[in-house]
């Protein structure tokens, strides 16, 4: 598989490729996902849930994600990476400026992710100006779970659904080149995907979104306790962590996950 880019993931919404993505935050597991050709590899702050046991990822610092990013990056040959800027640590363009660029210069991010639609929007100007790619996330964002009550859907009624339309859209001519859709109705989603020439990447958004991602952890049913209803155990029926993945990568590009259950009305 050549070198995945940002060039070649909008070939790939153009051409209705579906694109694979899970998260990873070491260098093992890494190489497992990019035998079984995954796209997109997120080092997510989700380290904090699944590999730190903490309740939520706003402990999670930027030393914690460049360490874990610097793992990633030692095992990943074609894939592009993406780092999760963590929480606190892009209140404002300049701090986002300093951290992105650590995250890259020493983590070898290739991307940064960063949660909020419309006050984000002079942060994306700042990075993507000073050549940093941008990966924005909206919908359900786990920094912000104090705030929005808990893990809940958002998009439900027309007033938050218009919001995120519009904030998609802000999004991608302020700079960005890929959105994350989190826990959105499935109609939702659809529509923002086609409104917007990015890749957008849906986790508990329906089937209509340019791409997938799962937790690593979440899809191989390591993590402790109950998971998001979007999930599914791609272990359960396969020999192997390489061969769950792979079955992961298959179901996505085949369009057969996320199915009915895994979606929000």
């Amino acid at each position: 598989m050549p070198s995945v880019t940002t060039a070649s993931l909008m070939q790939m919404k153009q051409r209705g490729e579906k694109i694979a993505v899970l998260t990873s935050y070491d260098a093992s597991f890494t190489a497992r996902l990019e035998e079984a050709g995954v796209e997109v590899i997120l080092v997510g702050d989700s380290l904090g849930m699944v590999i730190q046991g903490q309740e939520s990822t706003l402990p999670v610092g930027v030393e914690e994600m460049i360490y874990h990013t610097r793992c990633v990056a030692r095992a990943r040959r074609n894939a592009l990476l993406i780092t999760d800027m963590p929480f606190m640590s892009y209140s404002s363009p300049r701090q986002a400026l300093a951290t992105a660029g650590r995250l890259m210069k020493e983590g070898r991010a290739q991307m940064v992710k960063l949660e909020g639609g419309t006050i984000q929007l002079e942060t994306v100007r700042q990075l993507t100006g000073n050549g940093i790619p941008v990966c924005a996330h909206l919908g359900l964002l786990p920094q912000s779970v104090h705030r929005l009550g808990g893990y809940r859907v958002q998009g439900r009624d027309e007033e938050t659904a218009r919001i995120m339309r519009e904030d998609a859209l802000a999004l991608e001519v302020a700079g960005a080149q890929m959105l994350v859709l989190e826990c959105v109705p499935a109609v939702l989603a659809g529509e923002i995907s086609r409104s917007v020439s990015i890749p957008v990447i849906g986790i508990g958004a329906g089937p209509d979104c340019d791409g997938q991602v799962l937790v690593l952890y979440d899809m191989l049913d390591i993590t402790p306790g109950p998971l998001p209803r979007f999930n599914r155990n791609f272990l359960e029926h396969t020999c192997s962590v390489t061969a769950a993945i792979a079955t992961y990568v298959k179901a996505v590009k085949g369009g057969t996950f996320p199915a009915e259950e895994h979606c929000y009305q």
